[in-house]
């Protein structure tokens, strides 16, 4: 006979689950902040925030670049950062033309500037795109930020500074991710409208 859904797995250990790790997040404020500050300081020196990942990574990568060339919570000048998850003209020719893994690199290579700043987004760490992405990145002299999963796999090593969610659950980093990244979006507002980026 087929599993029914249980209310006390699916709900109670979702709910659980996730206000763990909220506390396990806030014991990295220090570590957000930073990211906030690198984030605040890049834009106010005239540069952009560049964002990459995969499917719901993909979906933030364009949520949290939305958020800074709209607005989040104040009335205040569009702020420049681009997704590089939505040009469908690039993405499937650089995919038939290099592979799939160089899509988000090849943006890099052609759109990033030093001074500018990438975050690559992948809950394992591991994903060879944003892998790549932050390669080039690196080798441009852009500052680099990843959002990743327990331990940080690949990425740890090519990301200045790392937010790394303490869970190999996907929903449960992803949802991480999307809170991280309302709260630095939080904090960037707030310094392009005070006028103090760190």
């Amino acid at each position: 006979m087929p599993e029914q859904p249980n209310p006390s797995t699916v709900f109670f250990r979702a709910f659980t689950d996730h206000l763990d790790l909220v506390k396990a997040v806030a014991a990295q404020q220090e570590q957000l902040e930073r990211i906030a500050q690198a984030m605040s300081q890049t834009l106010a020196d005239g540069h952009r925030i560049l964002w990459c990942g995969n499917g719901g990574s993909a979906a933030d990568s364009q949520h949290l670049a939305a958020e800074i060339v709209g607005r989040f919570r104040r009335e205040r000048r569009g702020m420049p950062s681009i997704a590089l998850t939505t040009d469908t003209s690039i993405l499937t020719a650089v995919g038939n033309d290099y592979g799939f893994d160089a899509i988000f690199s090849r943006q890099v290579e052609a759109l990033g500037q030093p001074g500018d700043l990438l975050v690559g987004i992948s809950t394992s760490g591991n994903s060879r795109n944003v892998v790549a992405a932050l390669e080039v990145a690196r080798a441009q002299h852009l500052r680099t930020v990843g959002f990743t999963g327990e331990g940080g796999g690949r990425m740890a090593s090519l990301c200045d500074h790392l937010f790394a969610v303490p869970s190999r659950d996907t929903a449960r980093v992803q949802e991480m991710h999307l809170f991280a990244g309302h709260m630095l979006c939080d904090w960037i507002e707030i310094a392009a409208t005070s006028g103090v980026s760190r």
